[in-house]
């Protein structure tokens, strides 16, 4: 794994937040890395195809990223802010259910956030 791989993988597994590849490149650049935004993306890449990371997408936004450990998200419809939610690993019940093997699943649960609800009133 480069510097830069190990650099980038700390930032994420060290967040709670759903970094974007900008918001990752503007976090470096605050850093003494001067790392340059296409080595950013292919880092990211890289890691999300070695299965080191989690690429959350929703339509129309930019990919997150987000570390491995297993868990479910909370999406504001409104702003889109992303929330870990752990309801457990339902693997078993969905292959019981379908009646299919899968290697993985991703559940973005949408809703309102308090902030929004707010702002509407």
């Amino acid at each position: 794994m480069t510097k830069n791989s190990k650099q980038i993988l700390e930032l994420i597994n060290a967040s709670s937040e759903h970094y974007t590849a900008e918001q990752i490149y503007q976090k470096l650049q605050k850093t003494s890395s001067k790392m340059a935004m296409a080595t950013v993306y292919n880092n990211l890449n890289s890691l999300y195809e070695q299965g080191l990371i989690r690429k959350v997408t929703m339509e129309g936004e930019s990919a997150r990223y987000d570390k491995l450990l297993r868990h479910d998200h909370l999406v504001c419809r409104n702003c889109g802010k992303i929330w870990d939610l752990n309801l457990g690993d339902m693997t078993g019940s969905i292959e019981e259910k379908s009646g299919v093997k899968i290697d993985s699943y991703d559940l973005k649960i949408f809703y309102l956030c308090e902030e929004c609800k707010k702002k509407e009133s």
